[in-house]
């Protein structure tokens, strides 16, 4: 399988691109695999977005997602390449992404990214 890239995401035109609404998709089944012990790693994605033009197509966005399931990334990471894959394709106003990852070894991690369009 192919690792994750923009391009894998599925843009639709945003039919109310004349105002400003919140898009909150929480995606609890997320998994990937620790770089350095290879073991399992589970969290829940949430991705929160003001779109402009563009919305996620969700099929998509899940079949995105199933592409980390073998790959070894860690949090901070893997957090931060989702939130930049859906800005390239969606060039949303703003967008944040978190992703609260199960304890494990008794550590628990959650890993908040952010960015927001220049005015």
């Amino acid at each position: 399988m192919t690792e994750p890239t923009s391009r894998d995401l599925v843009t639709v035109d945003n039919q109310y691109s004349d105002r400003d609404y919140t898009v909150k998709i929480s995606i609890p089944e997320f998994n990937c695999v620790c770089p350095q012990t290879g073991l399992p790693d589970f969290a829940t994605i949430t991705v929160t977005y003001i779109p402009d033009k563009k919305i996620v197509e969700l099929k998509s966005l899940k079949l995105y997602i199933v592409k980390y399931r073998n790959l070894g990334i860690f949090h901070e990471h893997v957090t931060n390449r989702i939130m930049d894959d859906l800005v390239t394709a969606l060039n949303p106003k703003e967008i944040d992404v978190q992703g609260d990852f199960r304890p494990r070894g008794g550590i628990h991690t959650v890993i908040s990214a952010s960015w927001r369009r220049e005015k």
